[in-house]
């Protein structure tokens, strides 16, 4: 992995290892906080757009819900944005896991790195 790939890596789990904890944790709020004010949002459910969105679709999902997540890949399509395309395995406690593919997009406001677009798909 060269030295820009590295960082967009970097950069790309920095955000996701926040978002899987919020998740595990089963707090919608602090998942919501990792997405920007006017975030695309598009899980398994009618997608939204903004905070209150995801906080509301993270809200709804059950307590005891984990997400481990794999990158695949990662570009960096600007200075201040950067994609991201990962496998997540959804682990429920009373049903199989769930596999789906993962993209989004990361955008740097200030120093801090927001999701600004999120799109869950599942592959069968």
């Amino acid at each position: 992995m060269n030295g820009t790939a590295a960082a967009e890596d970097a950069i790309l789990r920095g955000v996701m290892d926040r978002w899987k904890s919020a998740v595990d944790a089963h707090q919608p709020q602090q998942a919501a906080s990792l997405f920007t004010e006017d975030a695309v949002f598009q899980g398994l459910h009618p997608y939204s757009a903004g905070r209150q969105g995801v906080a509301d679709y993270y809200d709804s999902q059950p307590t005891g819900l984990k997400a481990d997540y794999q990158v695949l890949e990662t570009r960096r399509l600007a200075q201040d944005v950067v994609l991201g395309y990962l496998g997540v395995d959804f682990s429920f406690t009373d049903r199989p896991t769930l596999q789906v593919t993962l993209s989004v997009v990361l955008r740097r406001l200030g120093n801090e790195w927001y999701l600004s677009h999120y799109q869950v798909s599942k592959l069968d």
